[in-house]
């Protein structure tokens, strides 16, 4: 299972949740939980020992070795300054334009998201300051809080999914 939020001091809370053999991947609140139990009870758990309110996105760790296997962007080449990008929404939401989208609607794109499926939304960003605001849009679009997660970082959960417990 994978499971996502931002916030908090992430390795120390990956420590804090011991019991659920919980990997921290990165330091923007992703983490891998190789023995999860139920999911409300691993919710409880981790909203108990963080200090402030959070969207918590859970995620099968199935979909990721899917995902890593079907890699929605093999075809689909970047340069430098485009990141790849998996958006996971806090529940399967509708997407209320069709896709693929850009922002902005004109000039040069700094957010394009190509498609959705169930939980995930994929789409690539250019590299400028003004992008943050439009991966905001993404939200508005699903009509349900969105976390966005590079690629790479897609990458290490499968790593993380794919190393043997402790």
């Amino acid at each position: 299972m994978a499971l996502f939020f931002t916030g908090a001091d992430t390795s120390t809370l990956a420590r804090e949740l011991g019991e659920y053999d919980v990997v921290n991947v990165g330091a923007a609140g992703t983490f891998v939980v190789r023995k999860p139990g139920s999911r409300s009870n691993l919710r409880t758990a981790l909203l108990r020992k963080l200090p402030f309110a959070a969207e918590l996105v859970l995620c099968d760790g199935s979909d990721f070795l899917r995902l890593e296997a079907e890699n929605p962007f093999a075809a689909k080449p970047s340069s430098p300054d485009v990141v790849r990008f998996v958006g996971l929404l806090s529940k399967a939401g509708d997407v209320r334009v069709s896709l693929p989208i850009t922002f902005p609607s004109d000039g040069e794109w700094l957010v394009r998201v190509m498609e959705s499926e169930g939980q995930f939304v994929f789409g690539m960003y250019r590299r400028h300051m003004r992008t943050i605001g439009y991966l905001g849009q993404i939200d508005k679009l699903f009509g349900v809080p969105v976390t966005i997660r590079n690629w790479n970082t897609i990458a290490a959960i499968v790593r993380a999914l794919k190393t043997p417990r402790r």
